[in-house]
């Protein structure tokens, strides 16, 4: 089975939940501590061993491409005033790996944008990260998540147990236990946004 090295963050949402911030900051470039949000989706996919990774944006968000490129001037700037450790932190961010940005020329939804990657990944297999949830965990959750993929050869979601009152914002998955899996399932069907006792589950997919 081909070893997955590819990965999709969808990133042109308009993040209107974030408003008014997200008029003028992209919601990927919220800091989480010190790192905006979708560095540490970079950083899970390069510790699971990704190493091409597509981001999918619109026009506001140059500030994503500036973030992960080489900025020459504040490397000199830092280095001239002794600061070695913050300049060696800005150019390991800039070759954590091969990062590539497309556009999402229209606004379309989340397919569309996954879709514009068709000639980025061809026919290889390839992770999709979102950043509306971000779990930090000893093993990341992208190589879990690789792992059962090589070993069942089926396509992989993470998901997450929701309220009942949450259920009706996410989805709802029909799985079945997989046997000697303490937390892996089979997925045969999903609903999004079910109504009221149309829920298969209380397992929505993350994100």
């Amino acid at each position: 089975m081909k070893k997955i090295t590819k990965a999709i963050i969808p990133a042109a949402g308009l993040g209107t939940r974030m408003l008014p911030i997200s008029h003028a900051v992209p919601k990927e470039m919220l800091p989480i501590v010190d790192m905006p949000a979708v560095f540490y989706l970079v950083e899970e996919a390069v510790k699971a061993g990704i190493t091409d990774i597509l981001i999918i944006t619109n026009r506001d968000k140059d500030a994503m491409e500036d973030f992960f490129d080489l900025s020459v001037e504040y490397g000199e700037a830092l280095t001239a005033k002794g600061k070695l450790d913050e300049a060696k932190r800005l150019r390991d961010i800039a070759n954590m790996a091969n990062i590539f940005f497309l556009r999402q020329k229209e606004t379309k939804g989340l397919g569309h944008a996954v879709g514009r990657a068709r000639s980025f990944v061809g026919d290889e297999p390839f992770a999709v990260l979102y950043g509306d949830d971000i779990i930090f965990s000893e093993k990341p959750v992208c190589r879990q998540m690789i792992e059962q993929y090589h070993a069942y050869g089926r396509p992989v979601v993470g998901v997450k147990p929701v309220t009942p009152e949450q259920i009706q914002k996410y989805s709802s998955m029909k799985v079945s236990p997989i046997e000697g899996s303490q937390n892996a399932y089979f997925c045969d069907d999903m609903i999004e946004k079910p109504k009221p006792g149309e829920e298969f589950s209380n397992l929505s997919i993350l994100g």
